[in-house]
């Protein structure tokens, strides 16, 4: 990484000791709704961060904040738990099966995390946790094959399920260890963003409500944070997935990003984490000049966001409740005065004249102190504290930390959490992502369609079928290639195969690494 200084605070920690509970078998039912994780604050590492994150002096190091506490039994993402948004039709079960049973991709979400094709510990000893029908919450699954588990989640037929860390040891079998022995070993590093977090800059949309507009927040957020990951860190593989109503999920699935410890997760977070305080607590960002590469980068970045979509889009500072919050963030007070009796004298002026005005009445010396210096630096932090990224950081930190599973169905909206890609990260669009029930339609029309093309043939969503091919010699369609799901999943595989060729570059580094090793090591 070539930056050694950390460009914002970074919040603190408290290593508590944590106990695991217990899991049940596949099929117990236990009682009792998901319960939150609980948030708790970080320390925050004072060493360079090149040094912190990718020395090898501590790679067997497993602080005791890693094990989940007894009270977190569902640290699912905020999207499935807004009450207050308009809810539509809970999705029924025999759509769901029917889903798992011809879309679902098992097999590319098993090379995904496992790796590779043969199965291994990296998938044998994944954590999975489900929300079942009745929202009875299963913890501690893990699955040999992906045979397995297709299996399982085709018998459980779950509204949805999480992926948590790999363990030193099958999580099924922690009932059978001393307390302390079970820990996790890796777990990609992943990022949360959630529109929630902006309903005091949007105007758009409150709550779990999203439109075009507001989701821009989203998409500027994503082109900082993966600019970031990959210039400053080097990570490369990051899969970007919509959370099913309002936010993203990033996934770091480099091998460095999922073997770091939690005290090197925190301090990426620290490194991304710029506002502080709430949205009522004043001037949120207060960076030292001159300003750190990843925030002059980033404002580049934001700049053209700003102009559009917070001036005109959002209008954000059309209100004069909004225009008082604006004028707290200027530093002078002679130009303040200035600005807030001509805004007075026009009520409806629009945030771009509003925004103008601020160089306009500095350039006619409303004030004698104001540094131009002083007004362009203030300016820039107001761009940053109304477009930077932000994330909810406490998803970041610790490698316990479960997070909902690509292309499992949003309870709340019905729509599949599908993949994004970062580089067309502006032509996604969040209103436009297939339903459960879209999809299964578009499944029925095809066969209609198409009688030959053997409907009903495929039994899951890799089209598991004894004979791939029709009489012709041509190949059966798989289910997904018949739905407008076709395009994600192909974007998911493409993201897996380049993964895969890494890990075996990596593996084919290490086993030579090792054969010079012996070598050198019978020379006398």
């Amino acid at each position: 990484m070539p930056h050694s200084v950390s460009p914002g605070e970074s919040p603190s920690h408290r290593n508590d000791e944590e106990v695991l509970p217990d899991a049940p078998p596949t099929d117990a039912t236990p009682s009792g709704p998901e319960e939150k994780e609980s948030e708790a604050t970080e320390n925050d590492t004072k060493d360079r961060l090149a040094d912190l994150l990718f020395d090898d002096d501590d790679d067997d190091e497993f602080p005791a904040s890693s094990a989940p506490d007894t009270k977190n039994e569902n640290p699912a993402s905020r999207d499935a738990v807004d009450s207050s948004a308009p809810q539509p039709a809970h999705v029924d079960t025999d759509t769901m099966l029917a889903f798992y049973q011809r879309l679902f991709p098992f097999r590319y979400l098993f090379q995904w995390l496992n790796h590779g094709i043969v199965p291994s510990p990296d998938f044998g000893n994944r954590e999975f946790a489900l929300t079942l029908q009745n929202d009875a919450y299963l913890r501690y699954q893990s699955y040999a094959t992906a045979d397995l588990f297709r299996k399982d989640i085709l018998r459980m037929n779950p509204s949805r399920f999480e992926i948590g860390p790999v363990y030193n040891t099958n999580p099924r079998d922690r009932k059978t260890l001393r307390g302390g022995q079970m820990k996790p070993v890796s777990k990609e590093l992943v990022f949360d963003i959630d529109l929630t977090d902006y309903d005091d800059i949007r105007s758009c949309c409150e709550k779990a409500n999203i439109c075009g507009k507001c989701w821009t927040f989203v998409t500027m957020a994503m082109k900082v944070v993966d600019t970031a990951l990959r210039d400053d860190f080097g990570f490369q593989h990051i899969l970007w997935v919509y959370s099913g109503r309002r936010g993203a999920h990033a996934w770091v699935c480099d091998p460095r990003a999922r073997s770091l410890p939690d005290d090197r997760r925190r301090a990426i977070a620290g490194y991304l984490d710029l506002l502080r305080g709430g949205a009522q607590s004043g001037k949120r960002v207060n960076l030292k000049r001159p300003l750190h590469p990843h925030m002059s980068r980033s404002l580049e970045i934001l700049k053209p966001y700003f102009a559009q979509t917070t001036l005109v889009d959002q209008d954000t500072f059309v209100s004069s409740e909004q225009a008082q919050r604006l004028l707290a963030l200027l530093p002078d007070k002679a130009l303040n005065d200035a600005l807030r009796k001509k805004w007075e004298s026009s009520p409806d002026r629009s945030s771009t004249n509003k925004w103008a005005d601020i160089d306009s009445l500095a350039k006619t010396g409303k004030s004698s102190t104001l540094k131009t210096s002083t007004l362009r630096e203030a300016k820039q932090d107001i761009v940053l504290e109304y477009t930077y990224p932000r994330l909810d950081s406490e998803v970041s930190k610790k490698m316990i930390h479960l997070l909902k599973s690509p292309f499992v169905i949003h309870p709340g909206t019905g729509r599949v959490c599908v993949p994004i890609d970062a580089r067309k990260a502006e032509q996604f669009d969040p209103l436009s992502v297939p339903t459960v029930t879209q999809l299964l339609g578009e499944i029925d029309a095809y066969d209609a369609e198409n009688p030959s093309n053997g409907a009903g043939d495929a039994v899951d969503g890799e089209g598991s079928v004894p004979n791939d091919s029709d009489v012709r010699g041509s190949r059966k369609l798989q289910d997904y290639e018949k739905t407008s799901l076709k395009p994600y999943v192909d974007y998911f595989r493409s993201f897996i195969a380049g993964l895969l060729k890494e890990e075996r570059g990596g593996k084919r580094e290490r086993n030579e690494d090792m054969t010079e090793v012996k070598t050198e090591s019978m020379e006398f």
